[in-house]
């Protein structure tokens, strides 16, 4: 395997970039950042330093993927995701030292447009509709709306609207897997 990175692209030293990853035209790879194995990232992407993206991570155009932001393997991030990292910015006062940590969980999409304030976690396998403003902790299989999001249901990991009957159980209609909701939160039966 081998890494593509297109001319146009600035990639500084020392950074990590694994094999199969795809990095096409105007994007900034800084120092101290780590890209996965197989990922893809679209035209004018920026990667801040010390950002962590897993293996076959998505990332569409015009994504700024700011310090702080971890991204587990197989997120999907849309196009023009806005990630943020400072809670109350100033343009006198430097506060890269309050930066706050981010972190996208394994299978987790974030729809095109949608904003992430920084500090709040985006649960394993969530979903993120397109535009939504995520101002809270979303959790595993949550599916979320709005401006600020809200949550509106569940989604499995294949990316299918969960309806669960009354028993608290829900299949997948694309992979079948049963899903159950108790306490609150969803799982794979097992």
């Amino acid at each position: 395997m081998s890494v593509y990175i297109h001319e146009s692209t600035y990639v500084d030293q020392p950074c990590e970039i694994g094999d199969g990853t795809k990095i096409w035209h105007f994007c900034h790879i800084m120092e101290h950042s780590k890209i996965g194995l197989g990922c893809t990232l679209g035209q004018n992407v920026v990667v801040s330093p010390e950002v962590v993206l897993g293996n076959n991570v998505k990332v569409q155009n015009n994504v700024s993927i700011y310090t702080g932001v971890i991204c587990e393997d197989d997120v999907f991030l849309g196009p023009s995701v806005v990630f943020t990292n400072v809670i109350n910015p100033r343009s006198a006062i430097n506060r890269k030292s309050e930066f706050l940590k981010t972190r996208i969980k394994k299978g987790a999409t974030i729809g095109a447009n949608a904003t992430i304030v920084c500090g709040n976690d985006i649960g394993r396998f969530a979903f993120i509709g397109a535009g939504a403003v995520v101002t809270k902790e979303v959790p595993d299989y949550g599916l979320v709306a709005g401006n600020p999001a809200r949550q509106i249901g569940w989604m499995s990991e294949c990316g299918k609207k969960l309806e669960f009957d009354p028993q608290g159980q829900a299949t997948c209609s694309e992979s079948g897997v049963i899903y159950i909701y108790e306490n609150g939160s969803v799982r794979v039966k097992y």
